[in-house]
């Protein structure tokens, strides 16, 4: 009888035992609006398998590609309300959410995604802006030179640009603007159908997407107007009342990767504009490059966004001269156009 009771005893140590470290495991969702074979999708998958290794399976995220957790413009919310426990998307889907990083997505004649990721990073690292305070941010990217596409009509002066529908997202509205065009907003993943329809006549993107989403199939004409060149700030972030959950040592893991995530998104980003712009090139698509004079008109017709820029943050009693000569001052000293 007496080991019948010691059997028993052991056995509900070990369920209890079992049931706690069931319910030590941390089940994460993870909101990520690039469609699934998307190589930022297949990054984001490596980023979740990376955790749930090095937590030794403690951690464990469930990517969710292509939107279908929450849409684009919802995803921050999203992991704000608990919708989705991670989430990635673009900051200007939502204008004027976030003041003070949208210096990071002005034209300021960007060259390659890596100075772009890294810029985004460092910014907040140093400014640390309150609007993004309800999340915990894991990491911030940014695009490779966004420059303007065509579907029907070649675009080599700035004139050519006046009366064009183009797509648009939050800031490069304003840019599309100044170039004298007509900004239609759009998330991304409406582009295809807005091009192939002819509700837009272009859209300023980098050559990623010509692949990535699949635009070679409706754009024939890529002019590179790399003075007026902008960026798209992209984050990753988890809902604050999950991270706070998470043990310290588990946290610490999850910060080291995310460090080492921001290189490795940088380094794709101009891997995936190279590989852009020589599907176009096979494609036959007609490639067209500004004179550094023609360049300099377009690049002299955004200055006033920077301007803009500053003046709107000042008035809402943020730095916003700060903040951009923090920008330039980086991309003149680690912006360098990747060989081709």
């Amino acid at each position: 009888m007496r080991r019948i009771v010691l059997l028993l005893g052991i056995l509900v140590f070990l369920s209890s035992t079992a049931f706690h470290a069931q319910s030590a495991e941390y089940n994460l969702r993870y909101s990520n609006f690039f469609p699934a074979p998307h190589k930022n999708a297949v990054l984001a998958g490596e980023w979740c398998k990376e955790i749930e290794k090095r937590t030794k399976g403690r951690v464990k995220i469930t990517l969710y590609p292509g939107a279908v957790l929450t849409p684009p413009d919802q995803t921050y919310d999203g992991v704000v309300k608990g919708i989705a426990d991670v989430g990635a998307s673009v900051l200007a889907y939502t204008e004027g959410r976030f003041p003070l990083m949208e210096v990071v997505d002005l034209p300021l004649g960007y060259k390659s995604g890596y100075a772009a990721t890294k810029l985004a990073n460092e910014f907040y690292k140093k400014f640390r802006p309150k609007e993004l305070d309800d999340v915990k941010v894991m990491y911030l990217f940014a695009h490779g030179p966004g420059i303007l596409h065509t579907t029907k009509k070649p675009v080599y002066r700035l004139e050519d640009v006046k009366g064009l529908k183009i797509r648009t997202q939050g800031t490069n509205a304003k840019v599309v603007e100044a170039l004298g065009g007509t900004p239609v907003g759009m998330p991304a993943n409406d582009m295809y159908d807005a091009l192939s329809r002819g509700i837009v006549e272009g859209v300023v993107i980098p050559y990623e997407a010509m692949d990535g989403w699949k635009l070679e199939d409706v754009i024939r004409y890529h002019t590179e107007d790399y003075g007026a060149a902008y960026t798209a700030t992209m984050f990753v972030v988890m809902n604050k009342t999950k991270w706070n959950a998470l043990p310290k040592d588990i946290q610490g893991v999850i910060e080291q990767i995310n460090n080492e995530y921001i290189e490795k998104q940088g380094r794709l980003w101009d891997e995936l504009d190279r590989k852009g712009l020589e599907l176009v090139k096979k494609k036959g698509h007609t490639i067209i490059k500004l004179s550094p004079e023609e360049d300099a008109r377009w690049a002299a017709k955004v200055r006033p966004v920077l301007d803009d820029y500053v003046r709107e943050l000042k008035a809402k009693g943020l730095p916003g001269d700060e903040a951009l000569k923090f920008a330039l001052d980086y991309l003149k000293a680690n912006d360098k156009k990747p060989q081709r």
